[in-house]
């Protein structure tokens, strides 16, 4: 103490930590507390399920069922598939009604990476060749379809809605479908089914035509096949046609069903080009007119003969002859446009025989007509 204020003595001055004694000591603290804690686990991804199918349909096609929907391009929570998804089809041979909640066995696995091959548009299109066993076993003939989707191997998508079908064998498919050209157009013929798929004989009610214009070679796509006609015989005649076109052709037969009209599957396609290989018919009425000299025109011959009633008609020729049974030379050099020809160059005294024909804008000549004889009399004779 000092003995003068009662003050302590002086001591030593006290011991303050720096400031980097300070950080030091609380990044230790947080390594411990950081040591202390375990990792977390991994947050796993949540599978992706693709939206129910809601319109799928069924329509029996021939012996085949096409089953058609539209592929769903996002999840049950409205969020963008990344891939398309793999379908999977289920199929009972029962109806609908008669499945009691227990779905269809699964009848089909069509796999993600080939499903575009089926799709168009978004609209997917499947379709399932029905046997003869098919409606052997299940002589009830009715069938009933669902549809499920895939984004991955753990949950697939809700159920589509059931797609129900009555089924009947359809009359085999033409086999002799022909074609040919005729006046008046081409003209199909064809022999009917004779049986189903089952053996059984059809009962065909009609026959739907079907044709398509030939595209060009740099179109590889094949031309599509639209009805024309529907004709009750096994024959049809096409007139709507033009030279020089080529068309396809394929014929259905229709048989009829309670509640169901059936058509069978395409026939066998024929391809022709309609080209005019039909001459005109062969003038008529010809008759040789002799017309004395007048002033200056020297005597010569008058042809005339009825008009032709070609449609598509271009013309005439005239052929001259000396001796009968002969056709002769052509007399003009350009075609005729009208049913009449004066001959100049004759000499009086002499017989000739006639005859003419007609010619189509195809180049078709017609056979020749019937030959008509004249001449121009000399001087001082009456006949040549």
């Amino acid at each position: 103490m000092n003995p003068r204020n009662g003050a302590p003595p002086p001591g030593p001055a006290p011991n303050h930590p720096a400031p980097f004694a300070l950080f030091y000591f609380l990044f230790s603290i947080f390594l411990l507390l950081a040591g202390c804690a375990s990792p977390g686990e991994p947050v796993a991804r949540k599978a992706q399920v693709p939206a129910p199918i809601a319109d799928l349909s069924a329509e029996q096609q021939g012996n085949s069922v096409v089953l058609s929907f539209t592929l769903p391009a996002e999840t049950s929570e409205h969020r963008p598939l990344k891939q398309p998804p793999a379908v999977e089809i289920y199929r009972a041979f029962a109806p609908a009604a008669g499945l009691s909640g227990a779905p269809p066995d699964l009848f089909f696995t069509i796999p993600p990476d080939v499903a575009g091959q089926y799709t168009e548009q978004q609209r997917f299109h499947w379709t399932e060749a029905l046997s003869s066993e098919d409606f052997a076993q299940h002589p009830a003939g009715v069938v009933t379809y669902m549809v499920r989707t895939r984004a991955s191997a753990k949950k697939a998508s809700a159920d589509s809605n059931l797609a129900e079908l009555r089924i009947f064998p359809a009359p085999q498919p033409i086999p002799d479908l022909a074609a040919e050209i005729t006046p008046a157009g081409v003209a199909l013929h064809w022999t009917p089914p004779q049986k189903t798929i089952t053996g059984s004989v059809p009962s065909i009610a009609r026959y739907e035509i079907y044709r398509a214009r030939a595209r060009a070679q740099a179109q590889a796509a094949p031309p599509l096949l639209a009805p024309i006609a529907t004709v009750e015989s096994a024959a049809f005649r096409d007139s709507q046609v033009e030279i020089g076109q080529t068309y396809l052709y394929a014929v259905r037969s229709v048989s009829e069903h309670p509640g169901k009209i059936l058509p069978s599957g395409d026939s066998n396609i024929v391809t022709i080009t309609f080209q005019d290989i039909f001459p005109p018919a062969a003038p008529q009425g010809l008759v040789v007119v002799a017309v004395p000299a007048q002033g200056e025109t020297p005597a010569h011959l008058e042809l005339s003969w009825a008009i032709s009633p070609e449609p598509d008609l271009a013309g005439y020729h005239v052929y001259r002859s000396e001796q009968v049974g002969v056709l002769g030379t052509r007399q003009n050099t350009n075609l005729l446009p009208a049913p009449a020809f004066r001959d100049m160059n004759v000499v009086p005294g002499r017989r000739y025989f006639y005859s003419a024909t007609a010619l189509d804008r195809s180049g078709n000549e017609s056979p020749a007509s019937a030959v008509a004889s004249g001449g121009v009399p000399a001087e001082g004779n009456p006949g040549p």
